[in-house]
């Protein structure tokens, strides 16, 4: 019986650096089918910069296809100002994907780090290096990229679970 392909985008949202990544799975194995950065200028108004990562995002589910995608949770910044930001482009990347009918589910970054590094407090050079390791590339992404590849691997090991121990889909 083949063993059912399943493709994942991991999005690791920013404002001026958005991380993508779309990853394949065919059963364990697992290899990176894209991955960049959604680059904006920091003198573009923060509603172009929107609209750039929305943009983005549809172009590379249309070239791509993934069934489902993943981003990092929220996180508590002590800035608000920062805060409402990142909340702003987080909105803006999940609907982008709902536009495209995508499931979409939320991943703690201890979670993405437990899943990539084995533990939840791994430094981002660790999982940076082991996304290399486990997606067999040849030179390490840029780490908003290597950060949407883990939550794209994070979110494919929470596949395997039962229901009721996923993640949260958003």
């Amino acid at each position: 019986m083949p063993k059912e392909t399943v493709r994942i985008l991991g999005i690791d949202t920013s404002l001026r650096s958005t991380g993508v990544g779309i990853i394949e799975a065919v059963g364990s194995n697992l290899r990176a089918v894209a991955y960049g950065r959604i680059r904006n200028k920091p003198s573009e108004p923060h509603s172009r910069c929107l609209e750039n990562i929305f943009d983005s995002i549809t172009e590379l589910i249309e070239e791509h296809s993934p069934d489902c995608a993943a981003i990092e949770g929220a996180f508590f910044a002590k800035n608000p100002k920062t805060a409402m930001v990142l909340g702003q482009a987080r909105g803006t990347a999940i609907a982008a994907c709902a536009k495209k009918g995508l499931a979409i589910s939320e991943h703690s970054p201890r979670s993405v780090k437990l899943a990539t590094v084995g533990t939840g407090a791994a430094q981002k050079d660790q999982v940076a290096k082991m996304v290399v390791r486990l997606l067999n590339l040849t030179e390490q992404p840029q780490e908003d990229a290597a950060d949407a590849l883990a939550i794209a691997i994070c979110h494919h090991h929470q596949l395997s679970l039962p229901e009721e121990l996923r993640a949260k889909k958003i």
